[in-house]
């Protein structure tokens, strides 16, 4: 594919530890995934928008053999539904959502696409979190797992999901029914590309994977005034800095220092000109934590401490701030037995040197974790896919640009080697949980 030779070092995946469907895998890469992944990066959309992406997907997905296919689940959702006999179900999910950055990655083919949000606002659009190279990789898996129904017995669903970055597409399809009109599964796996790990190794914890995330929005109520008389108004934007400055309070002072914690101010609006004091505030703030009673006193401290900064600043009881959750998502858990379970499947499958240690090196997060409440009972599997040749940390430590982030519109992993090793790892984790009865 003349299109996708990006840059040598980008497209290098390491030799497999040889599956015997090892080979049919690169085979499809070469054949049709790599250009699947192409048209996906080109043309990304945003979330609960995906109609395009989704067509594309139930499309590939209905050319599975056996495969059912259902469209429009939770929105834009597809599931797709493989049987083959008694035994157990296994989901594998893929987000298919992209963001509102302007990319700037200089890949060959990167997307130049706009797009008007749920939110009615025109953006930029760009796969800066991997998603195209899950969803390629889910139909990857599917092909290859239909290929080889002589290896497993049971159901598998594949999940085609939207608006994981808003965390709110995983609780939309469940509440289309998800786990009532398809199979309920006994196991969920998914996978994320990590811009942060060497291409093609594997790791995934045997406990917390993902942190939770909380987006909260903050309006601070004010008194306009001119800007040369400030004693005649209430000053939003001061109000607003305060509240900015004490939020961290509530991570540095209120919390034992070795639990993690997040609080991040990423957007603070106020006013339209120089000399005049606005009438109010508009503050949006993730918050991050590893465990349910940690989210609960951060999410109230918040509360706790945007009224104070309104009393402080003598506000009338009907001007107070408002605070309010728009989006969230609990932490992500893997099955500490299954994890151990499947860890050491991808370390025969793909080699040892290839499965990593996991180390959680930030606070992400994950709407995955909606599937598999513990009151669901369903035990879950999730793991990250390196996307980063060794080169390009080699160029790190000479001094070279650093590795661009998640979410960055630098964002650039290399795609063969995320796939690749994604369905090769998708295939042989399913195989283990679905093999026949001796």
């Amino acid at each position: 594919m003349r299109y996708l030779l990006l840059a040598t070092a980008l497209m290098t995946t390491p030799a497999l530890a040889e599956p015997d469907y090892a080979p049919a895998v690169k085979a499809d890469y070469d054949k049709s995934l790599a250009a699947m992944w192409d048209d996906f990066h080109r043309n990304p959309e945003l979330s609960f928008k995906e109609t395009r992406t989704a067509a594309k997907m139930a499309a590939a997905l209905k050319g599975v053999p056996g495969m059912t296919v259902t469209e429009k689940v939770g929105g834009t959702g597809v599931v797709g539904v493989l049987k083959n006999g008694a035994g157990p179900t296994v989901l594998i999910r893929a987000d298919m959502d992209g963001l509102p950055v302007e990319e700037k990655s200089g890949l060959a083919n990167a997307s130049h696409v706009r797009q008007v949000g749920i939110d009615g606002v025109e953006t930029p659009v760009m796969h800066a979190c991997g998603h195209d190279t899950h969803i390629t990789a889910l139909v990857g898996a599917a092909r290859r797992l239909a290929a080889m129904k002589d290896r497993w017995r049971g159901t598998i669903v594949f999940i085609v999901q939207p608006a994981e970055e808003r965390v709110g597409g995983a609780k939309a399809m469940l509440a289309d029914g998800l786990y009532a009109r398809f199979p309920k599964p006994d196991y969920a796996l998914a996978f994320h590309s990590n811009s942060e790990g060497l291409a093609g190794t594997v790791s995934a914890s045997e406990g917390i994977q993902y942190s939770s995330s909380d987006s909260v929005d903050i309006t601070m109520s004010g008194v306009g005034a001119h800007g040369a008389s400030p004693h005649m108004g209430k000053d939003p934007v001061y109000m607003g800095a305060q509240l900015v400055i004490a939020l961290q309070g509530l991570i540095s002072r209120e919390r034992q220092p070795l639990d993690p914690g997040v609080i991040t101010v990423g957007s603070f609006h106020s006013g339209f000109k120089h000399n005049i004091i606005s009438d109010e505030a508009k503050l949006q703030v993730t918050v991050r934590a590893n465990d349910e009673e940690t989210r609960a006193k951060l999410l109230a401290g918040i509360r706790r401490v945007a009224r104070g900064v309104g009393v402080m600043n003598g506000m009338a009881e009907e001007r107070m701030p408002v605070v309010t959750v728009s989006e969230g998502t609990p932490t992500t858990i893997n099955d500490a037995p299954l994890a151990r379970r499947l860890n050491a499947i991808m370390a025969q499958t793909l080699g040892a040197e290839r499965v990593l240690p996991f180390e959680q090196k930030g606070m992400g997060a994950e709407d995955f974790a909606y599937l598999v409440q513990p009151d669901l009972h369903v035990k879950a599997y999730y793991f990250s896919v390196g996307g980063t040749p060794q080169a390009a940390f080699d160029a790190v430590k000479a001094g070279g640009p650093p590795i661009p982030s998640h979410h960055s519109p630098l964002f650039r992993i290399a795609p063969e080697p995320v796939i690749v090793t994604a369905t090769v790892a998708m295939t042989a984790a399913v195989l283990d949980l679905l093999k026949p009865a001796a």
